[in-house]
């Protein structure tokens, strides 16, 4: 298929790029930084420079699309003025959408985020009433980045409603790219796993990310899913309702602390379930920041070659 991707040069985007391509769909990669003159390598996906909130080059670029992954974003509420964090997101979003819906693409795979429900960036603290959270945990965002996801998610419905467009919805929780990013991230949890934790230690491999966002791509639906995508374990050497009584002790937290597909033995749970990724997709998660970090949240010897 021919499939644009927003948001192409970040973490996600260049991931879901060469993932796509490695399938053999022709992709088209889009962001805001300007593009390098020149010769390019025949396996280099083409580039365009768009700035997302701008309607016009949206439609210019979604046009002649068969799917759109939209990965751009502000990707997080905290280095950026409310107000830019808001209108950036969302009008992007309601951008890629609308010329989504005009120039007749069958598939959009829209980048939501696991800050939907709104517990990871709430000026008044919140917490689920069970955990792991999944697509049926209610929505209450407070911030702007959060409650901008949730207006495209229901933007996305609205799209699905009046057109022929079908539309995947993916809330990844905190994605790791390499060994680095495991080792600053999710290092200091794997050392101190009773620090509260408004993910609920879970976190999102990005290669096998990319692979959700492929299988997005391709799947057949119809209408508008969201899908949480996490990997089935936590990022500590702890039971999930351990963790909750440790770091919640006062809350009132139902811990469904089941063994979820595709999590490793002897590990617990992740507090994001992800089975409807799994079911509708086919996605099947194969890594672990295990691979990559020992007990002590420090790289295996071989975990910075590897990843």
């Amino acid at each position: 298929m021919r499939v644009l991707v927003t948001g192409a040069r970040g973490k996600v985007g260049v991931a879901a790029v060469a993932e796509l391509q490695r399938a053999g769909h022709e992709v088209t990669a889009t962001d805001l930084g300007a593009p390098a003159y020149g010769a390019s390598s025949p396996s280099e996906a083409h580039y365009l420079q768009a700035d997302l909130t701008d309607a016009g080059a949206v439609h210019a670029i979604v046009r002649g699309m068969d799917a759109v992954v939209h990965a751009a974003a502000i990707p997080v509420p905290i280095h950026h003025a409310p107000h830019v964090v808001f209108s950036n997101n969302v009008m992007a979003g309601f951008n890629i959408v609308e010329a989504c819906v005009r120039w007749q693409a069958r598939r959009l795979v829209n980048i939501s985020s696991e800050t939907v429900p709104g517990f990871i960036f709430a000026e008044r603290p919140i917490l689920p009433p069970y955990l792991p959270i999944d697509e049926q945990t209610p929505s209450t965002p407070q911030d702007p980045y959060a409650f901008g996801k949730h207006v495209i998610e229901q933007w996305c419905d609205a799209a699905v409603a009046r057109s022929e467009l079908s539309v995947v919805s993916i809330r990844p929780s905190w994605v790791q790219r390499d060994a680095d990013d495991y080792e600053r991230n999710l290092g200091p949890v794997v050392r101190e796993p009773t620090q509260p934790s408004l993910g609920f230690w879970s976190y999102t491999d990005n290669e096998d990310l990319a692979v959700a966002i492929r299988l997005a791509v391709e799947v057949p639906l119809a209408g508008h899913e969201v899908v949480y995508v996490a990997q089935p374990d936590n990022a500590t050497n702890w039971r999930l309702g351990d963790l909750v009584a440790a770091a919640f002790p006062d809350a009132e937290i139902e811990v469904r602390d089941t063994v979820a597909a595709g999590t490793r033995a002897g590990t617990g749970r992740s507090g994001i379930d992800s089975s409807k990724a799994q079911r509708l997709l086919g996605w099947s998660p194969t890594r672990s920041w295990r691979d990559v970090l020992d007990d002590n949240g420090r790289p295996h010897e071989t975990a910075r070659g590897n990843l």
